[in-house]
């Protein structure tokens, strides 16, 4: 093989080593075979013209097929190349390049508070309520099946390494759909919408709830934010990440008042102050669609001065663009 991916295996090893001791990131760990398995080439090692590929050491073109139709491939000059396999034995070829910046989206004058929860996925500051699809709990039997077929089978077999091959295509389809799905209400937030606001979850603090974990994972919270971020900074709309410690809930969002406890199982409450009837979650999109505003009128920081994630209520800079395309 060539020898650029193993140089570029030792720069990503130089680059976690960097990040560890610089205090950003945790000790670097080795990378299970039995996971997404990745091999980078840059330009000296692949020759991309007219919409055909060759890699270094191959005497053929690689075969792949384009999934960008909007796309023309002889259009596109990639500065990379990572050729990976996922566990369930599919192969993806993903290319690198600088593409044109997309044309900033029309202003539509509307704002949005987004609660993030379990039972509905999201409720917004309008009252509509996005209902939790649960990808994985719909298909945690079948699941579950092919795993209890896996742990029959003698290790190191071949009929292991095929139970294991059906144990992660279930796993694929769970999470693609709930790609597809996060995919989907993001984009559509972002465009009905010229500013959002939501609040700083803590997930890795939350799945720690040994009766709620498996739920909060299935919703995939931090993959739904990070898509709000780079799509808004995309199309030029603003993102708003408000405090994890506002009240959003307790507070009564017509006057104010602020409860001394609500359990988590009640659903609606009335304000003692001004005997409004609340919606749990309508009240609290609206209570972190008015923090958001406020902040951002004062061009302050969203998240308080003791945060170790302080961020600036301005929109991002979007990733550098990546073309996943599947092989032959």
């Amino acid at each position: 093989m060539s020898s650029v991916p193993l140089q570029q295996a030792i720069r990503h090893q130089q680059v976690a080593f960097t990040n560890f001791f610089a205090g950003h990131a945790r000790y670097p760990r080795y990378k299970s075979r039995a996971g997404r398995q990745s091999a980078e080439y840059t330009r000296s090692a692949f020759r991309y013209r007219d919409g055909v590929l060759t890699l270094a050491k191959m005497d053929a073109p690689l075969a792949f097929v384009w999934s960008w139709p909007r796309i023309d491939p002889a259009t596109i000059d990639p500065t990379t190349v990572t050729v990976s396999r996922d566990p369930c034995g599919r192969w993806y070829v993903s290319l690198a390049a600088d593409v044109a910046t997309p044309e900033q989206a029309p202003a539509t004058g509307a704002v949005v508070g987004v609660d993030m929860g379990i039972t509905d996925f999201a409720v917004t500051s309008d009252g509509e309520k996005i209902a939790n699809p649960r990808h994985l709990a719909k298909r945690e039997r079948n699941l579950a099946r092919y795993q209890r077929r896996m742990a029959r089978k003698q290790r190191g077999g071949a009929n292991r390494a095929k139970a294991r091959a059906k144990v992660a295509r279930a796993h694929r389809k769970v999470r693609a759909a709930r790609a597809d799905f996060l995919h989907k209400t993001s984009a559509r937030l972002v465009r009905d919408h010229d500013v959002i606001v939501i609040e700083d979850l803590h997930v890795r603090g939350m799945v720690r709830n040994r009766s709620l974990a498996k739920a909060i994972s299935d919703c995939g919270w931090g993959t739904f934010r990070r898509m709000l971020e780079y799509k808004t900074a995309r199309y030029g709309r603003h993102l708003i990440v408000i405090d994890r410690w506002f009240p959003s809930s307790k507070t009564c969002s017509a006057c104010g008042h602020l409860l001394a406890g609500l359990s988590l199982s009640t659903r609606r409450w009335t304000c003692p102050g001004c005997g409004t009837l609340h919606d749990r979650d309508v009240n609290a999109a609206k209570n972190i669609l008015a923090a958001g505003l406020a902040v951002s009128a004062r061009g302050a920081d969203v998240r308080p001065q003791g945060s170790s994630l302080r961020q600036s209520a301005v929109k991002r800079e979007a990733p550098p663009a990546r073309v996943g395309l599947p092989l032959l």
